[in-house]
């Protein structure tokens, strides 16, 4: 069955993505490989550890949740850490790092994770549902970039939503970004409180992600989160009925050359795009894509550097044969042209 002849009456957002995903898989030709095949993997960090790629994913897992736009199919509830020696090499799984058991806050969902280290000791950054169903971050520390993570009897103090991206400054400081809408929850935070959905007009500026500096323990915030401004070139914020270009969820930071690279996922447009400032507050002045859309509903990713190169980190639905709950992470090199904007990749063959 082809797209054209689907029939998608009656079917959420999610799920006519995930059958027009199926019906696509089949023609498509990816240019790289699943990094991980014996398991579902996506939402990919990654950082470079004791000179090593480490990668931070959410694990994927089959369910009989329903499919709907809040994403209760992404039931994930533990996470793994993996290795490599040398980009695109083998990869080696260092097996449970943390349990949504061993979290005493956490209901459900586990979703997209980050880490970092400071001082020998590491950080393992997650969003999680309460057991009041609200998301919020929190965190977990370890002696190695392997763990077993040990969590925080409670969630960070003042952090709120999905897809914590930690960032640390050359002058050591580390920033924590977030925010995911839809079932990510930011646009019920508008008045910094939890409450109904507020989406703004489609002429309206969007929805901005937050960032805050972490305190020196690593393990809360040195002050509240603020939001993220996101301008066109002509100094104007990017407006929520943009969805080409606007933010969604899947925040992620890095400096190359002196400049502060935010990007992140557009969301329903599947998007991965950036934008350039001069401080890890922003604002940020939108340049362009990176990625163009992936085979799956949701596209999330990270950025990091190996021996002078530099590497995206992204997943796709390859495995499952288009099941947008069920994806794979994979890598490509990220190249900069000499006025400092990325070459933008294209995970497929045309």
């Amino acid at each position: 069955m082809s797209e054209e002849t689907m029939n998608t009456e009656g079917l959420s957002d999610a799920e006519i993505v995930t059958a027009r995903d199926i019906a696509r898989a089949a023609s498509m030709q990816p240019k790289n490989s699943p990094l991980v095949t014996h398991m579902y993997t996506a939402d990919p960090s990654a950082h470079v550890f004791n000179d090593k790629i480490y990668i931070y994913p959410s694990h994927d897992i089959v369910t009989d949740m329903p499919m709907n736009d809040d994403g209760d199919h992404f039931a994930m509830r533990d996470y793994h850490v993996f290795s490599l020696d040398r980009p695109f090499g083998k990869v080696n799984d260092h097996g449970c790092a943390l349990d949504i058991d061993d979290v005493k806050w956490a209901g459900k969902q586990m979703w997209a994770p980050d880490a970092a280290e400071k001082d020998g000791k590491y950080y393992l950054y997650f969003p999680a549902r309460g057991h009041d169903g609200v998301f919020h971050v929190g965190v977990a520390v370890g002696d190695s970039p392997e763990g077993p993570f040990v969590a925080e009897e409670t969630g960070i103090k003042g952090t709120y939503s999905i897809d914590p991206a930690v960032f640390q400054d050359d002058n050591n400081e580390y920033y924590i970004y977030i925010g995911g809408l839809w079932g990510g929850q930011l646009q019920r935070w508008s008045t910094g409180e939890f409450g109904e959905d507020a989406y703004p007009a489609d002429d309206e500026p969007a929805i901005a992600p937050r960032v805050a500096k972490l305190s020196d323990n690593m393990v809360a915030l040195a002050e509240p989160l603020r939001e993220i401004e996101i301008l066109d070139k002509d100094g104007t914020p990017i407006l929520a009925g943009d969805l080409e270009r606007r933010y969604f969820e899947g925040p992620w930071m890095h400096k190359h050359n002196g400049t502060y690279y935010f990007s992140y996922s557009t969301g329903e447009t599947h998007n991965i795009c950036y934008a350039t400032g001069d401080s890890p507050y922003g604002p940020f002045t939108y340049q362009g894509p990176i990625l163009t859309p992936v085979l799956g509903w949701t596209t999330h990713h990270s950025i990091a550097e190996f021996k002078g190169k530099w590497y995206l980190f992204y997943h796709d639905c390859q495995l499952s044969g288009g099941e947008t709950h069920l994806r794979n992470i994979k890598m490509a090199e990220l190249n900069y042209n000499a006025d400092g904007t990325i070459q933008l990749i294209e995970p497929y063959y045309n």
